[in-house]
């Protein structure tokens, strides 16, 4: 997947820190990083504004919660911290450029669904 950044180096810092992607190449003013299932986004610097660009990055993580409190701790703002959300339970923040970014983990999501359909 292609991601217009206005930063790229920015971007790159941000998700290594923050959601443990991993740097796969850069070549070329393209970086190319990877999440932990093997999932590759390209950033690509872009001079257009990225303010009309409807982006959400949903990642999986370990533990939902433990990575808001991590996150939290240093200093990253979230648009909504864990709970149930319309997608299921999870947590919402944002990136340098203001993507969305969806957190969830398997067994938070699971969890949530049987206990929405108890109460169905």
């Amino acid at each position: 997947m292609a991601l217009p950044v206005s930063n790229v180096a920015k971007s790159r810092d941000w998700y290594v820190k923050n959601l443990d992607f991993k740097v796969e190449f850069e070549n070329a003013g393209i970086t190319a990083i990877q999440d932990s299932a093997g999932f590759t986004i390209f950033l690509v610097k872009t001079s257009k504004n990225l303010a009309a660009e409807k982006v959400t990055l949903t990642i999986q993580v370990k533990s939902v919660d433990r990575k808001h409190k991590k996150l939290t701790g240093m200093g990253v703002k979230f648009v909504n911290p864990p709970q149930n959300l319309f997608w299921g339970y999870g947590a919402e923040l944002r990136d340098p450029d203001g993507y969305m970014i969806n957190l969830w983990d398997q067994v938070s999501m699971r969890k949530a669904n049987r206990q929405k359909s108890k109460t169905a």
